[in-house]
C-alpha cells in the first residue's frame, strides 16, 4: 500500500471509529465557538475528566464572551481554581475584551484574527476553526504529534520547531472535504483513549493495520521527544499565623504582587528558605531554624508572630519550579508583647541570610514572568471587599496582607495548595502540631 492508500485508510477508518465511540462531552453538544473555545484553553496541560465540571460551572457564570469580558477578575480567577496555569484565565478574559473590542463580541472566523487573540497558539486556532466552523485547519497537540509519528514512522524529535510544521502540514493532508470537525475531534480521541503514551491499545485501534510504527515494532519508542530540563526545586517555610483578640477564628494570609508568577493570587505567607550548596537539592530544615526564620521575615513585614510547631508538609508544582512547602502553625502576638523582643532576637540572624537569597529569588521569578510561563499584568481595579480595612501593606516586599476566615475563601483565589491548606486548617486538621 502506497502513502496516498494509507493516508485514506487512516482518514476513512478513524472517522468511522468516533462516529461510534466519541465521548459525549459537554463542549461537543454545541457548535458554540465560545464553548469550543473555552474548552480548549481549559484543556491544556489538564486531563478531560478533570476539565468538566470546571467547564460547567464556567460557562454557568460566564455564558457568553460579553459575560467573560465584564466579571472581575477576581471571579474569574476564583471560578478557574485548583485548575493551575492561572496565566491561561487571565488570558482568555484579555482576549474576550479583544473580542469584545474588535469583533463586536462574535468570535471571528479569520485565521490571522483568531491567531491574534491572546493566549491562543496554532493549536487553539486550530481547534477552533475547524470544531466550531469546520474549516479545513490543522489542530496538532501532543497527542496528534504522537498519533502521526508511529502511524507514518516519523522518526523527527516532535519538540523542534520543523517538526510541528511538517505534522501540521500532514494533519492538514489528512481532513476529509467537508469533516475537518469530526476529523481533528477523532484524531485528538485516538490519542486520549487509544493511542496513548506509555501503553498504546494497539489491538483495539481502528488503524492499526496500516500502523508503519506497530508492524515496526516502534510504538513504545515513538515519538522522538527531547527531555525537558527538570524544575528548580525550592524549599520554601510557610506560615500558618492563627488570629489573637480581633482576629480570633482568622489566619494571615497575602496578594502576590500585580505580576510575575501566580500574580495576584493570595497564598499564606512563606520565605525561601537559604538555598542548597552548588549541584544539591535544597532539603528541609530543621525546625529551629526554620521557625526562627520565617519568625523574622513576618517581623519584617510588621507583624509579630511566634512559631508553635510544624503542622504539615506539602508540595505545588510549576512548570519550571517545585516548591517544597514546611508549613508551621504560629500565633499572633500583641505588638507591645514582652515576647516581642525576644521573637525578634531569634529571628534577626537568620532573617538577614534570608534576604540575601531574596533578590536571587526575585530575579528567577520575573525571568520566568518575561517568558510568559505564569502570569499577565491585571489592570488596576480590584474588588473592594478584598482591599477592605481589613488589610494592611507589608513593610519589606509591599505585599498586601489581611485576616480572613472561612466566609472570605468564597471569593479569593488561592493556588491549589494554599486552598487545599486552609480548607485543611479551617477543617481543625492542623490542631495538634509538632513541637
Amino acid at each position: 500500500m502506497g502513502l496516498m492508500e494509507q493516508k485514506q485508510h487512516f482518514s476513512v477508518n478513524l472517522l468511522d471509529w468516533y462516529m461510534i465511540n466519541r465521548r459525549d462531552l459537554p463542549w461537543r453538544r454545541h457548535n458554540n465557538p465560545y464553548f469550543t473555545w473555552v474548552s480548549e484553553i481549559m484543556l491544556q496541560q489538564t486531563r478531560v475528566d478533570t476539565v468538566i465540571p470546571y467547564f460547567n460551572r464556567f460557562i454557568a457564570n460566564f455564558p457568553t464572551v460579553q459575560a467573560l469580558a465584564e466579571a472581575p477578575e477576581e471571579d474569574v480567577l476564583k471560578n478557574w481554581e485548583g485548575l493551575g496555569y492561572y496565566s491561561r484565565a487571565r488570558n482568555l478574559q484579555a482576549a474576550a475584551r479583544q473580542v469584545m473590542e474588535l469583533h463586536g463580541g462574535e468570535m471571528p472566523q479569520d485565521k490571522q484574527a483568531v491567531f491574534a487573540l491572546k493566549g491562543v497558539g496554532p493549536y487553539t486556532a486550530g481547534a477552533i476553526l475547524s470544531i466550531a466552523f469546520n474549516q479545513p485547519q490543522p489542530a496538532v497537540d501532543g497527542n496528534v504529534m504522537r498519533v502521526l509519528s508511529r502511524y507514518f514512522l516519523i522518526d523527527e524529535d516532535i519538540m523542534k520547531g520543523s517538526t510541528r510544521v511538517l505534522m501540521e502540514e500532514l494533519a492538514g493532508e489528512l481532513i476529509p472535504e467537508g469533516r475537518a470537525r469530526d476529523f481533528n475531534q477523532a484524531l485528538m480521541e485516538l490519542g486520549a483513549l487509544v493511542c496513548t503514551p506509555k501503553a498504546p491499545h494497539c489491538l483495539t485501534c481502528p488503524v492499526m493495520e496500516q500502523c508503519s510504527g506497530r508492524i515496526a515494532g516502534r510504538e513504545l519508542t515513538l515519538p522522538v521527544k527531547t527531555k525537558a530540563k527538570p524544575p528548580r526545586p525550592e524549599q520554601r517555610l510557610v506560615a500558618l499565623v492563627e488570629g489573637r483578640g480581633a482576629h480570633r477564628g482568622q489566619v494571615l494570609v497575602r496578594q502576590r504582587p500585580a505580576t510575575g508568577l501566580l500574580a495576584r493570587m493570595w497564598e499564606l505567607p512563606h520565605v525561601l528558605a537559604a538555598p542548597a550548596a552548588a549541584g544539591k537539592a535544597a532539603g528541609p530544615l530543621a525546625d529551629e531554624p526554620a521557625m526562627a526564620l520565617l519568625a523574622g521575615s513576618l517581623w519584617a513585614e510588621g507583624f509579630a508572630a511566634r512559631p508553635e510547631g510544624l503542622a504539615t508538609h506539602a508540595e505545588h508544582v510549576f512548570s519550571h519550579i517545585v516548591w517544597n512547602l514546611q508549613v508551621y502553625k504560629c500565633t499572633e502576638q500583641d505588638q507591645g508583647s514582652d515576647e516581642l523582643p525576644l521573637i525578634a532576637a531569634e529571628a534577626r540572624a537568620a532573617y538577614e541570610v534570608q534576604a540575601a537569597t531574596k533578590e536571587m529569588s526575585s530575579v528567577l521569578d520575573a525571568a520566568c514572568s518575561a517568558s510568559g510561563l505564569e502570569g499577565e499584568m491585571l489592570p488596576e481595579a480590584v474588588d473592594a471587599s478584598i482591599n477592605s480595612v481589613l488589610t494592611q501593606t507589608g513593610k519589606g516586599d509591599g505585599l498586601i496582607y489581611r485576616w480572613i476566615g472561612p466566609k472570605d475563601m468564597e471569593k479569593l483565589a488561592f493556588p491549589n495548595v494554599f486552598l487545599k491548606l486552609l480548607s485543611s486548617y479551617f477543617a481543625g486538621a492542623y490542631d495538634e502540631v509538632s513541637e
